[in-house]
């Protein structure tokens, strides 16, 4: 397995935010049971759900905690020929105060519209720890990946100070990633992600994310990423970031 499809892989799971949860039936054994959930990714790389309590997925995973989530690149005209991958998972529910607070945190950037679920509606955190991979780049790319996730090296104080700060001083240059991108240009888009591979922009109730000319390691390197894009005519495709 290569690494570029790994990088590809998560690259798509990065892109994506929502997916298809397969877990095993409770109510009628021997059946896998398929619902459609909305993520994104913890700290660790690692995908972060926030289900009902009441609902049958729920109750399946309490049951057993084996899953998968499968998630394919949006809008594709030929679903054959897209990318598309399986993440075979243990899936976790998310108990310790503490850890709560994190994931609320970085769950309500991606999905303000959430906000209060898990205390006005039974709703909890649960996390996917990934087990093994499988990713379809297309016709005769098919690979098994072990080593999906990338911890986020920016999570926590850091990244939330470069968002704040993009968001607050920079609207200008958001609005030309957003054109660089040819996306919706209203509503006006936020930056609500920053990892070493890209950034993730909300417009409404969609996500995108678009990809750093090079991989950043530290916030120094971001920062100039960030300002090269703001002066790009068209987006990068390589080139060095240094801090």
């Amino acid at each position: 397995m290569s690494v570029k499809a790994a990088k590809h892989a998560r690259e798509l799971l990065l892109k994506e935010y929502r997916g298809v949860l397969s877990t095993h039936s409770k109510a009628m054994p021997g059946f896998p049971f398929g619902s459609v959930v909305p993520y994104c990714l913890d700290a660790e790389g690692r995908p972060l759900i926030l289900i009902s309590r009441i609902a049958q997925h729920t109750h399946n995973l309490q049951k057993d905690a084996k899953c998968s989530l499968l998630v394919g690149e949006r809008g594709a005209e030929d679903v054959q020929a897209a990318g598309r991958l399986t993440l075979l998972a243990e899936a976790r529910q998310i108990s310790d105060a503490v850890e709560v607070e994190a994931a609320a945190t970085r769950y309500y950037r991606y999905f303000p519209q959430a906000v209060d679920y898990h205390r006005t509606h039974d709703f909890d955190f649960w996390r996917l720890e990934p087990v093994r991979a499988r990713f379809i780049g297309g016709f005769g790319a098919i690979h098994w990946v072990d080593q999906l996730v990338l911890a986020n090296a920016f999570a926590g104080d850091a990244e939330i100070g470069m968002l704040e700060h993009m968001n607050s001083d920079h609207a200008n240059a958001i609005a030309h990633y957003v054109d660089l991108a040819g996306l919706p240009k209203e509503p006006a888009a936020e930056m609500v992600g920053i990892d070493t591979e890209g950034f993730h922009l909300r417009i409404g109730q969609t996500l995108h994310w678009l990809p750093f000319p090079t991989s950043c390691n530290n916030p120094g390197a971001v920062r100039q990423a960030l300002v090269q894009l703001a002066r790009a005519e068209s987006w990068p495709t390589g080139g060095t970031v240094e801090a």
